[in-house]
């Protein structure tokens, strides 16, 4: 399947950098880790991977700016693009062996992101969206599931751990969800549980507490993928208030419904 330049570019370095923590992977008990804060590991291969995708996402668009989880915001002398970056989200899932982790890739213009990528290369799924143009998951196009009833839907959450979140709010949400769902679900990397809800393996996901680098891709994943993405409120932007809802129409109309009240 032919992409465009820009997904081109963003796919190599991905690639690249997933070759990087799939060795990384095979060699997880030996790897440097470091405590950034209570159950908050940041490890070498965290870092190692964000090089990378600097030097490659720089060398082939110089001047864009550049915000990334380990180096923080690096400014570019074109102010209207910006990279933002993960280039290893579920840290916790991968110093565990866990292989459900991601890099994450993703451009905004101005305001506005257009373009997004998620690969998990522990099994090499590779999801790409662009603004107007679908998302697809190894060159196949991606729709978000069209299950109308919640009892029948399989939602995925994130669960606040200690020294993070607000675990009160957390329970009281689980609380309100359980008899309505078939299932909840929590895998650990904010990134992939947004690109299996564009997938159409989750029927939605919320998650408090996040950073934009955690969404900014699965935001355009789950849009072009016809799903809707919001914050708790409905009517606000994920990556401002970092707080996300996720699904398609029915679904996230129906967890904002219960979730706004909660502590939207």
């Amino acid at each position: 399947m032919l992409h465009s330049a820009l997904i081109n570019v963003m796919v190599k370095a991905a690639r690249h950098a997933g070759r990087s923590l799939k060795h990384d992977l095979g060699e997880v008990e030996n790897l440097q880790v470091s405590l950034k804060g209570p159950a908050n590991f940041v490890c070498r291969a965290d870092r190692r991977a964000e090089e990378i995708l600097y030097e490659d996402l720089a060398r082939a668009r110089p001047g864009y700016g550049f915000i990334g989880e380990e180096g923080g915001t690096r400014e570019g002398a074109d102010k209207t693009h910006t990279w933002i970056v993960d280039p290893l989200d579920g840290t916790t899932n991968f110093l565990h062996g866990i292989p459900q982790f991601a890099i994450s890739i993703a451009l905004r213009r101005e305001d506005t992101v257009i373009a997004g990528v998620i690969y998990n290369p522990a099994n090499d799924e590779l999801y790409i969206a662009e603004r107007g143009k679908g998302a697809f998951l190894n060159d196949q196009r991606l729709r978000v599931a069209g299950r109308r009833k919640l009892s029948d839907c399989v939602i995925a959450c994130g669960l606040p751990h200690i020294g993070r979140g607000d675990h009160e709010l957390s329970r009281a949400e689980m609380a309100e969800l359980q008899n309505r769902v078939a299932g909840l679900r929590r895998f650990g990397a904010a990134s992939l549980d947004m690109a299996f809800v564009a997938a159409g393996r989750l029927d939605g996901y919320w998650e408090r507490n996040l950073q934009p680098w955690d969404m900014a891709a699965g935001q355009i994943m789950v849009r072009e993928a016809g799903g809707i993405v919001s914050g708790i409120a409905g009517d606000d932007d994920p990556l401002v208030t970092r707080n996300v809802i996720c699904g398609n129409e029915f679904v996230h109309a129906e967890l904002v419904k219960i979730l706004k009240p909660l502590g939207g």
